[in-house]
């Protein structure tokens, strides 16, 4: 990053560094005369811990935040206990199922500990939003509602999209964007970040604070990256993500799995290279001048370092050269133990704790399970286990196998 410790920056180069790789910014001139005050700016971001992992893709705001934070202004994150166990229904065509308070409560815990593998724990203001949320009255509620009217909200593209086709959206779904403009009032926010996805309700934080009294927020918005299957927004739902807390290996393998088309995208929003750097990349890979490979293994190695340090980036990339290109089997590889005998090989894994059985189906039918170098393409295969063998899981995973005499 860029590790400045105070405002004293110009403000015209603060302001280029905030712009880099933003979307959508509400407004330019704006940002440039709070960043003029002088004023270190609460920059807030909120989470909703709907699951309890980060992946590359809140990296991306992630990133932004901390450069704030690097140019000394305030940073507020907010975990949505509260509002996640309504639901975010941005882009969701369906209603959001609500989660517990246990549920969310306990995602809460693992959310903030990741989130500082990127921000500065002591720099950063930690505020749960059930604070002043959860404390409000019906009174309170009916008259944050009456500062919105239905027809803005149903401006929204994916509330019209569903209303125009019958599909249901609930009261408490209208509430949602509400609430999230809320968290601004209450902590005061001069901006707030997110991804696209969320414009519409950050510019409802915008006129919300007015309503409040308050000026209102900038609104920032960030690109949301693709998976590793390069079509589909990174999400665990989805099964295309990479996550903060993934093993070096993993994670490193993960990255050397995207498409090609993804390297410079990649680069730009999720490591520190210089624009410089990122044009002769992109330069040399349309003109094919070089290996893409090439540039993906340096990309693999930069962002394993960023969380998980330096010496666990060189771990992974010797692995992954020994295992998938040299072809070589690992030398360290977890032994599970199984009964002598024949085994349905979706049982067989399912008992070793590969995954679910749909998971290892579904593993099975992309063509990853391998027992003792042979592909098994049939759900109903059957294996035969005597002594040692080795079962490859994906690309990444070999165990030794051992037979229980």
């Amino acid at each position: 990053m860029y590790h400045l410790s105070t405002v004293n920056l110009p403000t015209e180069e603060q302001l280029r560094i905030l712009k880099r790789n933003c979307v959508d910014l509400v407004s330019e001139e704006e940002l440039l005369e709070r960043l003029k005050s002088g004023k270190p700016l609460r920059v807030k971001l909120g989470v909703d811990p709907s699951r309890p992992d980060l992946h590359l893709g809140h990296a991306v705001v992630l990133k932004k935040l901390k450069e704030f934070q690097d140019l000394g202004h305030q940073v507020v994150l907010i975990i949505g206990d509260f509002t996640a166990m309504i639901g975010d229904p941005s882009g969701r065509n369906t209603t959001r199922p609500m989660l517990s308070r246990e549920e969310v409560v306990e995602n809460a815990k693992s959310y903030a500990e990741q989130a500082f593998m990127i921000l500065d724990k002591e720099k950063t203001e930690i505020r749960y939003n059930n604070e002043w949320l959860g404390s409000m009255t019906f009174a309170d509620v009916v008259k944050l509602a009456g500062k919105y009217t239905v027809a803005r909200m149903l401006e929204r593209e994916d509330f019209a999209k569903r209303y125009a086709e019958g599909s249901p959206i609930s009261v408490a779904e209208f509430l949602y964007p509400l609430a999230q403009a809320y968290d601004s009032v209450a902590i005061q926010a001069d901006v707030e970040l997110g991804g696209t996805d969320q414009l519409f309700n950050l510019m409802v934080g915008r006129k919300i604070q007015e309503e409040y009294g308050f000026k209102p927020q900038i609104v920032m918005t960030m690109p949301i990256i693709e998976g590793t299957d390069g079509k589909l927004k990174m999400s665990k739902s989805y099964g295309n993500y990479i996550g903060f807390t993934d093993e070096p290996k993993d994670m490193y393998g993960k990255v050397m799995s995207i498409p090609d088309e993804l390297i410079v995208k990649y680069t730009r929003l999720l490591t520190d290279a210089s624009e410089e750097f990122i044009q002769k990349m992109e330069k040399e890979i349309n003109a094919k001048t070089v290996n893409p490979r090439d540039y993906k293994m340096w990309l693999a190695r930069e962002i394993v370092k960023q969380f998980h340090g330096e010496e666990a980036a060189k771990e992974a990339e010797e692995y992954f050269v020994t295992v998938f290109q040299k072809k070589e089997l690992p030398e360290e590889m977890p032994e599970k133990i199984a009964n002598s005998g024949e085994h349905n090989i979706v049982e067989l894994l399912f008992e070793l704790g590969i995954g679910t059985k749909s998971e290892i189906k579904r593993l099975i039918t992309q063509g990853g399970v391998y027992f003792d170098g042979n592909r098994i393409d049939n759900f109903k295969a059957v294996v035969s286990v005597q002594g040692e063998h080795i079962v490859r899981v994906g690309k990444r995973l070999f165990i030794k196998l051992i037979a229980n005499k």
